[in-house]
């Protein structure tokens, strides 16, 4: 199993599935349907032995694949996982299954399309998180946009074209900045080594001058911060998020956004560890803001599917609270909150959509009362919202509890600020539930709602299933990272301390020279 190419093929088979689809009648809607379900629970099944093969007591990269493909250029395919991009790509295919089982009586025309652009972002999503190779990573992380594009522009509500072109802007701002400085440390490499490479492994080793270092950071950080959204870069996030049809939010916010968080870690903070750690109080301070800011918007918003993507800014705060603690606390917690985030939030999105079909509006005023004609559904909306909120027994109390123990380790007053945003969430939250919920029905309407049926029971129990099993047992997914965070923690300390030699026995030789020279 382990001599297979295991990361290609779950690169390319989603792609596969795509190209299939296209030999397909688009008359003939169930077969498509049927298709890609099968190659998305496929892809799931292929998954798995990443899981179960990964070796959590080996260093490095595991399942690696590297072959030369443009040689001059020092350009190659190579891929690999540790344990961290080994979770978000189970995170990934397991999501696009309930994105596909979702969509099933949702998306009403251009159904081929619809799951060809799926299943290629499926694609572009796992290629991002595998790639070792800069130009690599940066192809599949360019692809990501076309899809998630045409996903909102396309299928989405009203003013889907303003919340598409908005979404491709501003993440393509941040890519033209990230390829400027791919390009500058790719040349800096050269200088130094003599020969050409986009190796991650080897741009590790780049000494990076501090009067550049800030600016190539800033570039990543910038691009990164972008797709996480960070606070102020986060405007585009709530219009994509409403405009998008249900599968498209789940994605959106179970995966696509922690390609900004996954950046962090694999690329802007490694390659530049000195700027990294100087940038703690700016990163840290916009991630409290994040947190703060993004649970009072909730707080106001009508819309469910508004208020949802505004926690995602708070949420994401939290993530990059924890990891840029630069403890084993925060970073793990991070990670952990990065899972919880897409299983939580894309079971919110995925139970507003259930709702929408049935509406046909998000409008928090023509709800109440739901729980007695829907009680299935208001059974598995309170577990998904007390996981959202962090409680004890479920997802999402572990990260938040790791990352603001780990806070508080780095920066008291940051673990401090930061643990009020777990008291607003609860308060938007369950002040949501109750309105949508409880209380009276006052719109005919909602007397004559369907409550779950079969298909959305199963969709829902499986995202139950992960809130209470990472929450009970977070173990299982803790002891795939914690190899792997150690080895970044004190690969980025010593880097750090290089930095710090290296400056200091510059300033003593520039203090040396002048006094050679008086």
């Amino acid at each position: 199993m382990t001599d297979l190419p295991i990361l290609s093929i779950l690169i390319f088979f989603p792609l596969l599935g795509s190209i299939v689809l296209l030999f397909v009648n688009r008359e003939r809607v169930y077969a498509i349907k049927v298709i890609a379900l099968i190659f998305s629970v496929l892809e799931f099944v292929f998954s798995l032995p990443l899981f179960f093969l990964f070796d959590e007591g080996k260093k490095g990269m595991q399942f690696v694949e590297r072959y030369t493909w443009f040689p001059e250029w020092g350009i190659s395919y190579f891929l690999g996982i540790d344990g961290i991009s080994l979770l978000l790509i189970l995170l990934t295919t397991f999501l696009t299954v309930l994105c596909v089982l979702c969509s099933w009586t949702d998306i009403k025309t251009k159904v081929k399309e619809y799951y060809i652009s799926f299943l290629f972002l499926e694609t572009a999503m796992i290629g991002t998180l595998c790639a070792l190779d800069l130009v690599l990573f940066y192809i599949f992380w360019e692809l990501m946009l076309v899809p998630m594009y045409l996903l909102i522009g396309v299928w989405g509500g009203p003013r889907r074209i303003y919340a598409a072109v908005k979404f491709f802007l501003y993440t393509m701002a941040g890519s033209v900045l990230m390829l400027l400085a791919i390009f500058a440390l790719y040349y800096l490499f050269y200088r130094q080594k003599g020969f050409f490479t986009f190796s991650i492994f080897d741009l590790y080793t780049t000494y990076v001058p501090l009067s550049i270092q800030y600016l190539l950071f800033a570039a990543f950080a910038i691009s990164f911060a972008i797709k996480v959204p960070m606070f102020p870069f986060h405007t585009w996030l709530p219009d994509a998020h409403t405009e998008a049809p249900t599968a498209g939010s789940v994605i959106l916010a179970g995966v696509l956004l922690k390609m900004g968080t996954y950046g962090f870690l694999r690329f802007a903070i490694p390659l530049f560890p000195k700027a990294a750690y100087d940038a703690i109080p700016i990163i840290s301070i916009l991630a409290i803001i994040g947190i703060i800011y993004g649970a009072i918007v909730s707080m106001m918003q009508p819309d469910l599917k508004r208020l949802i993507a505004f926690s995602s800014v708070s949420h994401l705060g939290y993530v990059m609270l924890g990891m840029f603690a630069f403890n084993m606390q925060g970073v793990e917690g991070s990670i952990y909150q990065m899972l919880n985030h897409g299983i939580s939030t894309g079971g919110l999105f995925l139970l507003v959509g259930m709702l929408y079909e049935r509406r046909h509006t998000r409008m928090i005023s023509d709800f109440g009362g739901l729980s007695s004609v829907m009680p299935i559904y208001a059974t598995f909306f309170m577990i998904v919202t007390l996981s959202s909120i962090g409680l004890p027994g479920t997802n999402g109390f572990v990260g938040e509890f790791l990352i603001l123990l780990g806070a508080f380790r780095a920066e008291k007053i940051y673990g401090i600020l930061g643990a009020t945003g777990v008291i607003l969430g609860a308060i938007y939250m369950l002040w949501m539930y109750q309105r949508v919920m409880f209380g009276t029905i006052k719109h005919e309407e909602n007397r004559k709602l369907k409550d779950l049926c079969g298909r959305e029971i199963l969709i829902l129990s499986s995202v139950v299933f992960f809130i209470v099993l990472m929450g009970v047992y977070p173990k299982v997914f803790f002891k795939k990272m914690d190899t792997t965070v150690e080895e970044f923690l004190k690969f980025v300390s010593e880097r750090k301390a290089y930095y710090a030699t290296v400056d200091t026995q510059q300033k003593l030789s520039s203090i040396s020279d002048l006094g050679g020279r008086r």
